[in-house]
């Protein structure tokens, strides 16, 4: 099948991010697929050099073939900037290969226009990594940004409660089916020795859908306190309020710094001893099922995780090796657990990413959904 895939990595340059549509683009070929990354966003690239939003997209386009090249990718990509000029591949170059595409998939708004290339594509599929967020937009009813969803044939969210009775979550006319961020278990591999630090990658607050929902700021000001209660060490890789957090016991290091590039975020992940994961206040609120591409990394990188619950425990086992909590008095409870039996823990979190995360397992379910 030949798949011209939409994502974000020049709009959002971190290793994270980065990471999203990569393992996208690495699990649909290692399963005999053709790829085609596109970025077309009408937006301008950010620029963490200069720190804002740049019209000249060199730094995003560099960022980008930096990325994926390593991976055989670098010829393999193009770039629409917010002027409408191309990078990487020519439009031509586009236009030839979507004329032949089989299926268009849309992860994150990589893409928020319906150029007549994409529409003749036979397959259309959106995949939503920010549920609740999302379908609370949608349903603001705001003409354009209903008509963009209606132009896909199928909709998958990483909210796996969205559209049932466990989530509040509107989502009017439109059926959302459960999805998983698929890892390329191979890439997150590893025989690093951790340091003795539960850690995470965060954004205090996001940019996006300010008027619909609630962010992760609202959410960890409930456990701000954790580190005066056990003598278990965290660091958090964030940007927000770093004086506040150090001030009740949380070490800090810049979040940019650390996710600047794909390998840099992945030696983070592997230099840590497990997760402690908040979650943005609307998915917690609506009970969205949300989780986290980040835990999914952990996990296969074998660092066991606790996060906070969504209600994804509805759907993912909880308790050795990923274990959930509400309260801090859960999160305290889980720390201990994983402390007293870490190399179990570890264990059980490499398995739980084999069986529910590999991307050999989680991308031909969302074909055969997306193409049926």
């Amino acid at each position: 099948m030949r798949i011209l895939f939409a994502g974000i990595i020049a709009r959002y340059p971190f290793g994270g991010v980065t990471w999203c549509s990569l393992m996208y683009l690495l699990g649909l070929r290692a399963l005999g697929h053709e790829v085609f990354y596109i970025e077309d966003t009408g937006e301008c690239v950010y620029d963490p050099v200069q720190n804002t939003r740049a019209l000249d997209p060199s730094y995003g386009t560099s960022y980008i073939h930096e990325a994926l090249a390593p991976f055989g990718l670098g010829d393999r990509w193009t770039f629409v900037n917010y002027d409408g000029s191309y990078h990487g591949r020519s439009v031509e170059e586009v236009r030839r290969y979507s004329a032949d595409a089989d299926l268009f998939l849309n992860l994150s708004g990589g893409s928020w226009y319906w150029r007549d290339e994409y529409v003749r594509i036979p397959r259309k599929a959106f995949i939503d990594s920010d549920p609740g967020f999302t379908q609370l937009a949608i349903a603001k009813a705001e003409p354009w940004y209903v008509e963009f969803f209606k132009g896909f044939d199928r909709l998958f969210t990483f909210g796996a409660n969205i559209g049932t009775s466990r989530s509040t979550v509107p989502t009017g006319a439109f059926t959302w089916h459960k999805t998983w961020q698929p890892i390329t278990v191979d890439d997150w591999r590893t025989d690093a020795r951790p340091r003795d630090r539960f850690t995470t990658v965060m954004t205090w607050q996001i940019e996006s859908f300010t008027d619909v929902g609630g962010n992760k700021d609202q959410e960890f000001v409930r456990f701000i306190d954790l580190p005066s209660r056990t003598p278990q060490p965290f660091e958090l890789a964030f940007n927000g309020p770093k004086r506040l957090l150090r001030q009740h016991g949380w070490n800090t290091v810049d979040a940019m710094a650390v996710s600047r590039t794909p390998a840099g975020y992945r030696q983070f992940i592997h230099q840590s001893k497990a997760e402690f994961g908040v979650a943005k206040h609307t998915y917690v609120a609506t009970r969205s099922g949300w989780f986290s591409d980040r835990t999914a990394c952990y996990l296969a990188s074998a660092r066991p995780a606790l996060v906070q619950d969504t209600g994804w425990t509805a759907h993912l086992p909880s308790g050795e090796g990923l274990l959930a909590f509400t309260t801090p008095e859960d999160a305290l409870a889980g720390i201990d657990r994983i402390n007293a039996e870490y190399e179990r823990h570890a264990g059980c979190a490499a398995e739980i990413a084999r069986e529910h995360f590999d991307a050999r397992h989680v991308l031909p379910r969302l074909l055969e959904i997306a193409c049926g």
